[in-house]
C-alpha cells in the first residue's frame, strides 16, 4: 500500500486536509495504527456504518468493569472523573434504548417549529451584533461576529445568560479538542479542567432555575428530572452536550461558509440576486467544509465494510469531510457550487445520531448571511494569510480578516 501520512496536527493538513483524504479514499478503508482505527473516506462506507445500529459510539455494553477500564486506559480516557461522568456517558456517547430515551427528552426543543420561535430574537441579536462593527471597514469575522452568534442562540433556547457565552465557548473547545486522535496528557488535563468548570457552572445555574422557573429548556429538563425521566447527572450531561455540540461548530461553519462564498464571486453574486438560493447555499457550505469532520463507531458484530471483513470490536473512523468530497456521490466535489443538484451528504451524521441541532445551525446561518448581504455591498478578504484550526475533529478558521463596504 502506498504510504499515506495522516498527521492532523500539522499546518499543512489544517490548510488542506482534502488532498490527504483523496489519497486515502483511493485505497478504501485505511488503517491508522496510532489509534487502532480503520478510517473510512468513501461516502457509501461511512453511510453503511452510521445507519447500522449495531455500530456504536462506545463498547461498554456487555464489558466487565475490568474490560471497560482497560479500554479507557488504551484510549487515554481514564483518570478523568468529571469527563468520564459527564462527557463519556452523555447522549452522544450512548446507544440503543438508552440513547433513544435521552434523545426523546430533548427532541421536541429542536424541531423546525420550536427553533423557528427563536427567529425574531436571534435576528435582532444578529442585527445588534453587526451594528457594533458598523463603523469599521475592517473586522475579524470570526471574533467580531461569528463567535458571538451560537452561544446566544443556544443560550436563548436553554435559558443561559448571553454574557456567559465566551466562557462556554472556551470550555466547549477544550472538551471537543480531546476527541482528536493523537491527544496527549496536556490535552487531557485541559479537557478535565474544562469539564469540571462546566459542571460547576451548570450546577449553580440549575439550582437558580429550580428556585425561579422560566419558560426555557432548562426549566423543562428540570421538570423531566423531577418526573424521573432522567437522573441529575444525565440532566447536567445533556445540557453540557447541547452547549458544546453546536457552539464551536457553528462558529466554524459560519467562517468557512463565508470564505467559500468569497472564493466564489459568482456564487456570491447569484445569492445576492436571488435570496431563494440561501438554503441550498448553506447546505453546500456544510457539504464543502463540514465543521465536525470526524467521528467514530465500534462494530459490535463481525461485519463487511468497503469490501473488507472486520471482526467485532473494530473501531471505524468516519471522515465526514472526506465522504462529502466523494466523486462517486458528488460531481466535481472540490468545487463550491450553490446550484448543485441536491445530493445527500453526511455533515450532520446519520441514523440514530443524526445531529439534533441542525435546524438551529441552519437558522443561525440564514440570519447572519441575510444580514451581511443587506448591510454590505462588498465583503472582501484583506489578503492576509488565513489560518485553519489544526486537528481531525474540527474544521474551522482561527481568524477571517475582512474589508467591508456599506450598502
Amino acid at each position: 500500500m502506498t504510504e499515506i501520512v495522516l498527521d492532523p496536527h500539522t499546518p499543512e493538513f489544517a490548510a488542506d486536509p482534502y488532498a490527504v483524504y483523496a489519497r486515502m479514499r483511493a485505497h478504501g478503508p485505511w488503517f491508522h495504527a496510532e489509534t487502532d482505527t480503520w478510517m473510512l473516506t468513501r461516502i457509501a462506507d461511512v453511510e453503511r456504518v452510521v445507519l447500522d445500529r449495531s455500530m456504536v459510539r462506545a463498547l461498554e455494553d456487555g464489558a466487565s468493569p475490568e474490560e471497560a477500564e482497560a479500554r479507557r486506559r488504551r484510549m487515554n480516557w481514564h483518570d478523568m472523573p468529571y469527563h468520564q461522568r459527564f462527557v463519556q456517558t452523555n447522549l452522544l456517547e450512548s446507544d440503543g434504548a438508552e440513547h433513544d430515551r435521552l434523545r426523546a427528552v430533548v427532541a421536541r426543543a429542536f424541531t423546525p417549529k420550536a427553533v423557528d420561535r427563536l427567529r425574531p430574537a436571534i435576528a435582532a441579536h444578529v442585527e445588534g451584533l453587526l451594528e457594533t462593527v458598523a463603523g469599521q471597514s475592517r473586522i475579524d469575522f470570526i471574533e467580531d461576529v461569528a463567535a458571538h452568534v451560537p452561544g446566544v442562540v443556544i443560550g436563548r433556547l436553554l435559558g443561559v445568560p448571553d454574557a456567559d457565552s465566551p466562557r462556554l465557548r472556551f470550555w466547549s473547545e477544550e472538551v471537543v479538542r480531546f476527541f482528536d486522535p493523537g491527544r496527549d496528557d496536556a490535552d487531557k488535563a485541559r479537557a478535565e479542567h474544562a469539564t469540571r468548570a462546566f459542571h460547576d457552572y451548570l450546577v449553580d445555574l440549575l439550582d437558580r432555575r429550580a428556585s425561579v422557573p422560566e419558560d426555557d429548556l432548562l426549566t423543562g429538563l428540570l421538570a423531566r428530572h423531577g418526573a424521573g425521566d432522567l437522573s441529575r447527572d444525565e440532566l447536567i450531561a445533556t445540557v453540557m452536550l447541547i452547549l458544546m455540540a453546536g457552539h464551536g461548530s457553528t462558529i466554524d461553519v459560519l467562517g468557512t461558509g463565508l470564505l467559500a462564498l468569497l472564493h466564489s464571486p459568482q456564487a456570491d453574486a447569484d445569492l445576492r440576486a436571488d435570496p431563494g438560493l440561501l438554503r441550498p447555499a448553506i447546505d453546500e457550505m456544510f457539504r464543502f467544509d463540514p465543521p465536525l469532520p470526524y467521528f467514530h463507531r465500534f462494530a459490535t458484530a463481525d461485519c463487511t465494510v468497503g469490501g473488507r471483513d472486520f471482526p467485532a470490536g473494530t473501531r471505524f473512523g468516519l471522515l465526514y469531510g472526506a465522504a462529502n468530497r466523494d466523486p462517486d456521490r458528488f460531481d466535481r466535489p472540490d468545487i463550491f457550487d450553490i446550484h448543485r443538484p441536491r445530493a445527500r451528504h453526511v455533515a450532520f451524521g446519520g441514523g440514530a445520531h443524526f445531529c439534533l441541532g441542525n435546524h438551529l445551525a441552519r437558522m443561525s446561518m440564514e440570519l447572519v448571511f441575510t444580514a451581511l448581504h443587506r448591510r454590505y455591498r462588498r465583503i472582501g478578504l484583506t489578503g492576509e494569510p488565513l489560518r485553519f484550526k489544526p486537528g481531525l475533529s474540527v474544521r474551522g478558521l482561527e481568524w477571517l480578516p475582512l474589508v467591508l463596504e456599506r450598502a
